[in-house]
């Protein structure tokens, strides 16, 4: 049974790109990239690195490929004493052709210095195609692409490694996780393309409007000023006030003045992002995504989003803008906010009755009073600082854990994505 045959029936994965870590000896010498350096790695797998090291360095003997040389030249390095032998037969090597990833069989390998020696099939290459095979934990696979993360931006490339026992029947057990080493070119990492972290690994996609983006941050602006003059008109929290016996100044009628017209400026606001809905060309602005649920697996999707914000699932489903429970909340808050904006106008109104548009806006004052009309216009502002405070953390936690600029993607419009992933709302990059 050939190793990458076990590795296939094992996985669901399907190969997309020959990884280019390893060159497949069809290339000549001098297309080869000399001057690959080694710099760490990150172990997960129990092993320490010189042991995960090893793991990486096993190729053909006669292998010639920089990453192949640099890795051994690291072993002897840190083996001082003699470093183990990590070369292989061609026979028992399947370089990375139609995948990601290479396989090697190796008779006989130790883990650790006093484990039994094992026959193993290691596998190495890009690190998504590797944890596609070894499927890691949740936990394993946050802290994999974290590091990764950081290993990029000082010019690395990930090569990871997964290993599995062969039994004595034959028969090739389930893969583990190892780890990754970093490989670079010798200098400063910026300086071969197929080894830093470029559109290889990475898709840039345009996704919010510059018009949106503006409305956005206008909207922020507009809310930061109504809730601070609002809450002082209901509590002045500075300055003189009457109370204190001290000339109070117009300190309250500027204050008064700002959140009127802040609030005429956020109904234009609404009326602009209404119209957006309906007229604009981009799906992910138009009205129909106010409402996220369209079929059976919208609300599959719904739950399984659910289960991954409440930590009862290791993942949820991918999405390039808004996952369901994001969009249904965003549409609650448009909802509170056109509340808010007619409650507000309610009150206003009041100071014009004797206009007959204005008296009938004032209409709702007269139903339910005007302190409960007050009372629910404060408890809305209290709710639109939770939703800040909320916002704000979950899309850094996001992006935090995601690594798709969604924070950024407010101010530059684009977020980035892994190539070959799936999202739900996209085709595939």
């Amino acid at each position: 049974m050939r190793p990458d045959e076990s590795t296939n029936r094992n996985s669901n994965y399907v190969p997309q790109r020959q990884v280019e870590f390893f060159s497949s000896g069809e290339q000549s010498r001098e297309k080869r990239k000399p001057g690959v350096e080694v710099g760490g790695g990150l172990s997960v797998g129990g092993l320490s690195l010189r042991r995960l090291l090893t793991m990486a360095a096993v190729s053909p003997a006669d292998s010639t490929d920089p990453v192949d040389v640099a890795l051994r030249n690291s072993l002897r390095f840190l083996f001082r004493h003699g470093a183990p032998e990590t070369g292989v037969s061609r026979e028992d090597f399947d370089p990375a052709k139609d995948r990601r990833y290479s396989l090697a069989r190796v008779h006989g390998f130790q883990r650790t210095k006093d484990s039994p020696a094992e026959k193993t099939v290691i596998i190495r290459g890009d690190l998504e195609s590797v944890m596609n095979v070894a499927k890691p934990s949740h936990q394993d696979r946050i802290l994999l692409r974290k590091n990764a993360q950081m290993a990029g931006s000082r010019g690395y490339r990930c090569l990871a490694v997964a290993s599995a026992t062969v039994g004595d029947n034959g028969e090739l057990g389930a893969f583990r996780m190892e780890g990754f080493v970093n490989v670079r070119p010798v200098g400063t990492g910026l300086q071969d393309e197929d080894l830093t972290p470029t559109s290889d690994d990475w898709v840039r996609l345009q996704l919010w409007s510059a018009g949106l983006r503006f409305l956005h941050w206008l909207n922020v602006v507009l809310i930061v000023l109504l809730s601070v003059t609002g809450y002082y008109i209901m509590d002045p929290f500075f300055g003189d006030t009457f109370f204190r016996g001290i000339e109070t100044g117009f300190l309250m009628g500027w204050m008064r003045f700002i959140h009127f017209s802040c609030g005429f400026i956020w109904i234009a606001v609404g009326l602009a992002r209404a119209f957006i809905a309906f007229f604009s060309k981009d799906r992910y602005m138009r009205w129909e995504t106010f409402w996220p649920i369209h079929s059976k697996e919208d609300m599959k999707n719904l739950g399984r989003t659910l289960g991954f914000y409440t930590f009862l699932r290791k993942e949820g489903p991918l999405y390039v803008a808004h996952n369901p429970l994001q969009q249904l909340t965003y549409t609650s808050i448009y909802i509170v906010g056109a509340l808010q904006m007619l409650i507000g106008l309610s009150l206003y109104a009041l100071y014009h009755m004797s206009n007959p548009v204005w008296a009938f806006i004032a209409l709702p004052c007269s139903w339910f009073g005007i302190p409960i009309m007050r009372l629910l216009h404060v408890m809305i502002m209290f709710l639109f600082w939770w939703f800040v405070i909320a916002h704000i953390y979950l899309a850094f936690r996001a992006d935090s854990l995601e690594r798709h600029g969604g924070v950024s993607a407010m101010i530059s419009g684009g977020v980035w994505m892994r190539r070959t992933s799936r999202p739900v709302d996209a085709p595939e990059l």
